[in-house]
């Protein structure tokens, strides 16, 4: 197991290095034969006076202009998912890569500029672009088709407890490409046949929703005969596992905060917010203009749709939204969600919510402090006091501010249960720092262009809680 997991990681980052050499090749193509021989000219006044004798480079100056495409194309990649070649599918790695391309190639184009003491021609970053892109879109389903030549899907043993497994299989099946559950075995048929069923011939083992009392002991029988495991975990998993591990003692202490954001960390996050939703709101004010303008056209009813949410210790606030349903979508008083090919939106509203476009208004939420750019997103108080109901833990969540996009929405979509949402929330919560939130808002970027990010809930559904 071990010697196929090194051979695994050895061809992802080898397969991965060939196509950042490949995408940084197309890039130095371009930068010698068109951007270099721009920037080193002398540059001349209208009247033809000389302004200078250009940039001129030797070969550790072409090789750091090339190191740091490289590096920026690496960080990106790592961060969008675009080398994750076999664990995500090919149409994602390279969606993904889109993305890092195009933030590499606009940083790399006003760095160029500033080379250059002034903006370059555009054109030629635009071809780099969909050079790149036809790479990317060629490497991702080749190295694919090699990874999956050579490690086949996983054959799994699937270890359930008192709850229903269709939900789990469902969550399996979506990635055939990975694994195939060959077996399913109940904890009820006694545990030392679930331990004998462990040692077949399976590729891991996984356990969902087994009680306490018998899955301790089931994760260290399989950890010690080095089989590997996929655990579903609780939420009290989750609040350990962004714990803080003390030394006091001969023996290790974790520590549960009640409050794991530091004060120091709250006041940068608050900064930004006010930051980056001043320049946002100015970079989009356009949209927002048009898009009031189509809406009140439509239907010639209110532009906006304010509506309760709870935030931070259940505190409410009106939350703004471009309104994308009919003035009378909720006339009988019950509040729900937003179902898959649900009547209620209107078409206008069908496309401001494919493109996020209706929630620019909570921009002005951001700047006013009711809510935060990453966090749990904010639910409505009859909608919490439902979930409250079955689960109690989901108050959890509210030890934060509310957010305009968070852990649970880069990782999750709209209609995930709030069970694993607020799991979700809970790694965010439990293991907060300011890189976490600019990864997030980075990632944030790429599932608003993700379709299964923005799908409803069933028509029999009223919130994200799965009927019984």
């Amino acid at each position: 197991m071990k010697q196929r997991e090194s051979k695994k990681r050895i061809l992802v980052l080898m397969l991965g290095f060939i196509g950042l050499c490949m995408q940084t090749a197309v890039y130095a193509w371009f930068w010698f034969n068109v951007y270099y021989p721009e920037v080193s000219r002398p540059r001349v006044s209208v009247d033809g006076y000389a302004l200078g004798n250009g940039l001129k480079l030797y070969f550790r100056g072409h090789l750091l202009i090339l190191a740091i495409y490289f590096i920026l194309l690496l960080f990106f990649s790592n961060t969008y998912g675009g080398l994750k070649i076999g664990y995500l599918r090919p149409m994602d790695v390279f969606f993904s890569q889109i993305f890092a391309l195009f933030m590499v190639n606009f940083i790399s184009y006003f760095q160029i500029s500033l080379l250059n003491n002034w903006l370059v021609q555009v054109p030629p970053i635009f071809v780099i672009f969909l050079f790149q892109l036809l790479i990317a879109f060629v490497w991702a389903y080749i190295t694919n088709a090699i990874y999956m030549h050579i490690f086949p899907p996983r054959e799994l043993l699937l270890v359930s407890g008192e709850y229903p497994v269709d939900d789990i299989v469902t969550k399996f099946n979506t990635r055939k490409d990975k694994y195939h559950i060959a077996k399913k075995i109940n904890i009820s048929e006694g545990i030392d046949a679930v331990y004998k069923e462990c040692l077949g011939k399976y590729d891991g083992v996984v356990i969902w929703d087994v009680p306490s009392q018998f899955r301790n002991g089931l994760v260290k029988y399989c950890y010690g005969r080095n089989i590997r495991i996929y655990v579903m975990p609780k939420i009290t998993d989750v609040l350990l596992k962004g714990s803080s591990q003390l030394h006091l003692f001969d023996t290790p202490v974790l520590l549960l905060r009640e409050y794991s954001i530091k004060i120091e960390q709250r006041a940068i996050k608050r900064l930004f917010d006010i930051l980056i939703s001043l320049v946002l709101i100015i970079l989009s004010s356009p949209i927002m203009l048009v898009t009031a303008i189509v809406i009140k056209c439509y239907d010639k009813g209110p532009v906006l749709y304010k509506q309760i949410r709870c935030t931070k210790g259940m505190k409410e606030f009106k939350i703004m939204k471009f309104r994308s349903m009919r003035v009378d979508a909720e006339k009988d008083g019950v509040a729900r969600l937003a179902a898959k090919n649900d009547s209620r939106i209107t078409p206008v509203g069908k496309f401001i919510r494919s493109c996020r476009i209706d929630e620019l208004p909570q921009l002005f939420n951001i700047l006013m402090g009711d809510m935060s750019f990453i966090g749990p997103r904010p639910e409505r108080p009859e909608i919490i006091k439902q979930y409250l109901e079955e689960m109690p833990e989901f108050a959890f969540r509210m030890k934060v501010k509310a957010g305009l996009a968070g852990y649970a929405q880069v990782y999750g979509k709209y209609n995930t249960t709030p069970y694993d949402k607020l799991k979700l929330d809970l790694t965010y919560i439990e293991n907060y720092s300011i890189w976490l939130d600019i990864k997030l808002m980075l990632l944030t970027v790429k599932i608003l262009f993700t379709p299964d990010s923005t799908e409803g809930v069933e028509e029999n559904q009223t919130t994200a809680q799965k009927n019984s």
